[in-house]
Formats: structure tokens, C-alpha cells, sequence
């Protein structure tokens, strides 16, 4: 039986983890324990799921076959890795991986010195239109792309980092559509909205991140026309999630690249920049 601990458990995807677990979806997976800096967190999963909760979050080191570090807030991930990255285990790190470009790169860097094979980021690339749509700008079907516009939620003013809690959705949307390495960002808000073109060699793509309204929007531009849909974000998100956590865990196989890994940390920091300064920003080069 394969041992997880899951470390930050403040959100829905804790919850709907060990649900496709329990569900037997994952048969020789066990979930020992979760931690939470927030105690109220770890109550509720002992509450509605039975789970032993953790004192500290390096509890687990050497107890455990795997990590999927889930907190709310990016600048706890790197906290909570450190321990168990001398064991090599395979992790799972959610959206944001970090909140700190430099963070970022030490976080993949530690990663891969040790052999840590990992996933994870923004589950939304992973529903089907998007992964659909992706293929086909990939598979050269879509005729001289143009750009495109994109939409979904933002949370500007939160306890979790602000604008770095929820804008890796939206970003890593785009870079599995378009690209992971943009050139630069301008963003322009009004009111709650924060409307961002992100800059690419051959197309510029806009961004709307809309602060507290739900929908998701994809739409590519293309010679031969334009591909647009609202797309659901389900529960079909998570099990594309843990089923290749899975694989990583039972086979090794890591498809996740490194610098695609942490590209969303370092699109999302020159948007910060061009919020604070109104400017375009240019986004750094991922060099690890």
C-alpha cells in the first residue's frame, strides 16, 4: 500500500483528493495523516473523513511514499516540501507552486538535485475543452493562430497572497493553449476586473481576470476563424490530477517539464509588477 500524507488541507481539493481515494479509485493508495497551519482545517478533514492530523507539517518525513502539499497559500509550499526533498519521494504541489520567482527556482532545483519526481500546479488546463483546444493549436489545425482571449476568476483581496491565490488558473490556462514562455505583461484594472495582454514572439493574447464571477472562457483566433466556448470546471479535474500523481507514483514517470513547472510563477510576478506599476512588464527568463 502506497502511504500519502496531504500537507494544507484549508481547500476543496484536499477534500476531493481523498474522495476519489476512498471512492476506490485508487486502490493501493492510503492517506495517513494531514497538516494544516490553519487548526480549524485539520478539525474539519478529522470531522469529515476520519484523517489523523498532524502537530507539524515534517511529521510524515520517512513515514510516508508520497506528499501532495495543497495549501491555500504558494508561500507555505516550499515550507512544507523542504523536509521530505532529501527522501526523494514524489510530491504533488499545487497552484501556486510558490508566491517568489527565486523561491520557485530553489524549490525545482532541490527537486530535481534530489530526484524528487513531481506534479501538479492549476487544475483547469486539465478539462477536457482546454486539453482538447491545446491539442489542436499544437497539432498546427488552427491556421496561423492570431491570439486569443481568455477569462476566469481572481481573487484580489484574500488572506492567501492576494492575487497569486487563484490567477495560476487563468495563466496556466493560457500557457497550455499558447505557450509557456510569453515575453511580457500589461495590465490594466478597472474596477474588478483585471484585464491583462500577455505578450508572445508571433501573438498577443488577453487575459480577463474577473474578480468573484465564475465563468471560464477560452476563445482562439485563427486565419481560418475563431474557436470559442464557455467550459465547466468539474470534478473530472482532480481525478486527471491524481491519476497522473499516481503514475508518478507507482511507475516514476514524470511528465511534468521543470521549466514549465514553474513558467506560470514567473508570468504571474511581471503581472504583479505591471498591477503595481501600470507598465508592461517584461516577464524573466526561467533559468534553473
Amino acid at each position: 500500500m502506497l502511504k500519502i500524507a496531504i500537507l494544507g488541507c484549508e481547500n476543496s481539493h484536499a477534500d476531493a483528493f481523498i474522495e476519489l481515494i476512498r471512492g476506490g479509485r485508487y486502490t493501493d493508495v492510503e492517506v495517513v495523516g494531514v497538516y494544516s497551519d490553519e487548526a480549524e482545517a485539520c478539525e474539519r478533514m478529522k470531522k469529515n473523513f476520519g484523517v489523523y492530523c498532524a502537530a507539524t507539517p515534517d511529521e510524515f518525513v520517512g513515514r510516508v511514499d508520497g506528499i501532495m502539499i495543497t495549501a491555500r497559500d504558494g508561500r507555505n509550499h516550499y515550507k512544507y516540501a523542504a523536509p521530505y526533498i532529501p527522501s526523494g519521494i514524489p510530491m504533488f504541489i499545487d497552484k501556486p507552486i510558490t508566491s517568489d520567482v527565486d523561491e520557485a527556482v530553489l524549490l525545482v532545483n532541490e527537486l530535481n538535485r534530489h530526484g524528487c519526481r513531481f506534479t501538479g500546479g492549476s487544475s483547469c488546463p486539465n478539462a477536457p475543452e482546454i486539453r482538447a483546444l491545446a491539442e489542436r493549436v499544437r497539432a498546427g489545425e488552427l491556421v496561423r493562430v492570431y491570439g486569443g482571449f481568455l477569462r476566469a476568476p481572481v481573487s484580489m483581496k484574500n488572506a492567501y497572497g492576494g492575487f497569486w491565490f487563484y490567477a495560476q488558473h487563468l495563466t496556466e490556462v493560457m500557457m497550455k493553449i499558447f505557450g509557456y514562455f510569453p515575453t511580457s505583461a500589461k495590465a490594466y484594472v478597472n474596477g474588478c476586473v483585471t484585464t491583462v495582454v500577455a505578450r508572445y514572439p508571433e501573438y498577443d493574447v488577453t487575459l480577463q481576470f474577473v474578480d468573484g464571477n465564475y465563468t471560464y472562457y477560452a476563445s482562439v483566433s485563427a486565419e481560418g476563424g475563431v474557436e470559442s466556448f464557455v467550459y465547466p470546471v468539474s470534478s473530472a479535474i482532480y481525478a486527471y490530477e491524481m491519476d497522473e500523481y499516481h503514475e508518478l507514483l507507482v511507475s516514476g514517470e514524470q511528465k511534468k517539464d521543470s521549466r514549465e513547472f514553474v513558467a506560470p510563477v514567473f508570468f504571474m510576478d511581471a503581472v504583479k509588477r505591471s498591477i503595481d506599476s501600470g507598465l508592461e512588464e517584461k516577464v524573466a527568463e526561467v533559468v534553473l
